[in-house]
């Protein structure tokens, strides 16, 4: 035994046969898994403006891993009865409360800042684990429960 602080606890979700994604990441990959979850996404019956919405939100997250978390993450994607959900990881210093607080939309003229705000505003849920170890973030979509995932 060590007098070493634990690990900050981090969110598990079981692995299920539903999972579509679970794909470590780093700048050279972003491209590529935005096209994967887009695929996925689609497969899992989010179309239109709520798909476009969707991989938005994923797009800002996983930018965000890179850019303020380290320079990589980690992605997975899974599809629930009616749900899609989408969980983004890093290893970064973490957010802090008041600018996870913050809900207010960025000034039109900010360079940044952009992220958490639209994610939240484009997914129908948001949730962040945040602390020194790292930052997650996981939020879903609705989908049709009348259009069958896929795990193809």
């Amino acid at each position: 035994m060590t007098n070493a602080e634990p690990r900050a606890p981090r969110t598990v979700v079981p692995i299920e046969t539903s999972l579509l994604i679970a794909e470590a990441f780093d700048q050279a990959q972003v491209t590529e898994l935005r096209h994967s979850v887009t695929s996925c996404a689609h497969a899992s019956g989010l179309s239109g403006q709520r798909l476009d919405d969707f991989v938005l939100a994923v797009n800002e997250l996983i930018t965000n891993a890179v850019r303020h978390g380290g320079g990589q993450g980690s992605l997975r994607l899974w599809h629930r009865p009616g749900r899609l959900v989408c969980e983004v990881a890093d290893h970064g210093r973490g957010i802090s409360a008041q600018r996870l607080d913050d809900r207010r939309r960025p000034a039109p003229d900010t360079a940044g800042g952009w992220g958490l705000w639209l994610a939240r505003e484009l997914s129908d849920s948001m949730e962040v684990e945040t602390g020194e170890a790292g930052t997650t973030v996981r939020i879903s979509a609705t989908v049709d429960p009348s259009t069958p995932a896929t795990t193809d």
